[in-house]
Formats: C-alpha cells, structure tokens, sequence
C-alpha cells in the first residue's frame, strides 16, 4: 500500500509504503509531464538507493535533498499508516 505524503506545486506527487518486514520503505515520486505522460522516481529507504525515470540532474538533486530532508517522518509515518493515521493511536 502507498500513502500520500507531499504535494508540490508542480502537481508532483510523493507518495511512500509501509515499512516492510526487512525495515525498507518505498518513496515513490511522480510529476505529469505534457510529453511522456508522468517523469518518476523511486527511492528506497534507508538505503538512500534511487531509480530516475525521466527527471533531468537538476530535478533530481531537488528531489534527493527533499526526501532526504524528510526521511525521519517517512519513516516514522510508514510505521503508522502514512500521515493521516499518524496522530491515531
């Protein structure tokens, strides 16, 4: 299952799994792009280990830093059933 985390104002999504048996947790990134469709990322906590589908160097240094910057509450969050169930006990 994945659970919505952040909206940009791209209209790029992130979106992350729950935390599976071996501690892993998906981080899935997208962003529509008038000419392929959709431009991904998928990154893989807390391996920090990234796929790039379409986005430029630039784009993904973006991406990486803010991931990065929100591993913590990703992780905490896919623990707890994504943000909306985080403050349910």
């Amino acid at each position: 299952m994945m659970y919505p985390f952040m909206t940009l104002n791209d209209d790029t999504e992130i979106t992350h799994s729950e935390m599976k048996q071996d501690g892993s947790v998906k981080v899935y990134i997208e962003t529509p792009d008038e000419k392929r469709g959709f431009r991904n990322a998928t990154c893989w906590l807390p391996m920090y280990r990234w796929e790039n589908n379409g986005y430029s160097w630039l784009e993904m240094q973006y991406i990486r830093q803010l991931v990065f910057r929100n591993m913590e509450l990703i992780m905490e969050y896919s623990q707890k059933g994504g943000i909306v169930n985080a403050d349910n006990p």
